[in-house]
């Protein structure tokens, strides 16, 4: 068994909650409140401003050429097409730019996890941000009724064949990582994937409930 399908094995349950999750209902139907999408992609937005960094980190840290050149695509291209994302949707509105103290837990995580951890580690950590979005824009196209939906453009964007590709190859960069290290290294590499996985369904939550500080 590869490293990501024992992986993907121990998040089911965690990608079950996310499906069932009232964003992604109601994202799919077309009925999610507007101001609660809009939080959403303010809060990723701040997301993919981490999240590049370290994926440029890990690029670094990388001894292969070609693995190397594939975590500064994803550096560069993919935020840029989930930046121009949001501000398709977010071009007339007013942002705050408060990070929610969920979006801070899961940029946290992955700057530690680049900072202290193996590079295996680390590129495990990011590897739910690309495969989660895309087994949920999969899911939403498959399931979603015929009819005008205002998040199209997001729904189209992961589930599409161009962050499929980008996904693919995150993948398969995380099962070579795993098959040239230690077993307690990929134990390691599990953890940070489920840990990721658990951080992906409150980013989910945090957006709906459209989270703030408590003090």
């Amino acid at each position: 068994m590869k490293w990501s399908e024992e992986a993907w094995r121990r998040i089911e349950g965690i990608y079950t909650q996310i499906l069932e999750h009232p964003f992604i209902i109601e994202l799919m139907s077309g009925e999610l409140d507007r101001e609660k999408f809009n939080f959403y992609l303010t809060q990723d937005s701040l997301y993919l401003a981490e999240f590049g960094k370290v994926l440029a980190g890990i690029a670094v840290k990388l001894e292969d050429s070609e693995q190397r050149k594939e975590f500064l695509n994803f550096a560069s291209d993919t935020v840029a097409v989930e930046q121009a994302l949001h501000q398709f949707y977010l071009k007339d509105q007013k942002q705050n730019s408060s990070v929610s103290p969920s979006c801070l837990l899961y940029t946290s995580f992955i700057h530690k996890q680049l900072a202290t951890a193996s590079v295996e580690e680390a590129a495990a950590a990011v590897l739910p941000c690309f495969w989660i979005y895309k087994k949920v824009g999969d899911y939403i196209l498959a399931n979603q009724e015929e009819q005008e939906n205002q998040y199209q453009n997001w729904i189209d964007t992961y589930g599409g064949e161009e962050f499929a590709l980008a996904v693919e190859k995150a993948i398969e960069i995380c099962d070579h990582l795993a098959v040239n290290t230690s077993i307690e290294k990929r134990k390691q590499m599990w953890n940070a994937f489920v840990k990721a996985s658990k951080m992906e369904w409150m980013f989910w939550d945090s957006a709906y409930k459209k989270e703030t500080w408590p003090v």
